[in-house]
């Protein structure tokens, strides 16, 4: 069986990276929108990431501009956004799609393995994925649960 380990993604200078250099981290896989009313998320997942990213946390941040294009055309502008209002400093990628012909193929795995209440396909931005330290998905959380409100479940990951 695949896990999230098989993938490669797209950084957001256009080079690939392997997402086995995150294996055995507990991770948090979410795509993002920096004109998005959720937005104010950052804040909780920098907060996270700082708390538990010596204990093996990782946030992957995807900006996604597929609902309302709530994301910049320009991804410098993106990660300065996040890193000016949210002082982001975990690992933020390549715009994407996360649904449709374009989609990336991690998000079409990450669906594939839990999928929304009434579809797999994704219907917001914040839209976030645990992800264990074997590279299996342990749960999908909607775009409206504060990254605080998974607290428990990261530190139950992390211990394990």
């Amino acid at each position: 069986m695949k896990t999230v380990y098989d993938f490669t993604i797209k950084k957001t200078n256009g080079e690939r990276r392997s997402l086995k250099d995150f294996e055995g981290k507990t991770l948090l896989i979410v795509n993002t929108a920096s004109k998005c009313g959720l937005s104010g998320q950052f804040k909780e997942l920098q907060e996270l990431y700082e708390k538990y990213n010596e204990q093996g946390l990782e946030i992957l941040g995807f900006p996604c501009s597929q609902f309302n294009n709530q994301e910049f055309d320009d991804i410098g502008e993106t990660t300065e956004f996040c890193q000016l209002n949210y002082g982001v400093t975990f690992p933020m990628f390549a715009k994407i799609d996360v649904n449709g012909e374009e989609e990336e193929p991690l998000f079409t795995f990450l669906k594939a393995q839990k999928g929304g209440i009434l579809s797999k396909n994704i219907k917001w931005n914040f839209t976030k994925f645990l992800v264990d330290k074997n590279g299996k998905v342990v749960d999908r959380y909607a775009p409206t649960t504060e990254p605080s409100k998974i607290e428990s479940e990261i530190k139950k990951q992390l211990s394990l």
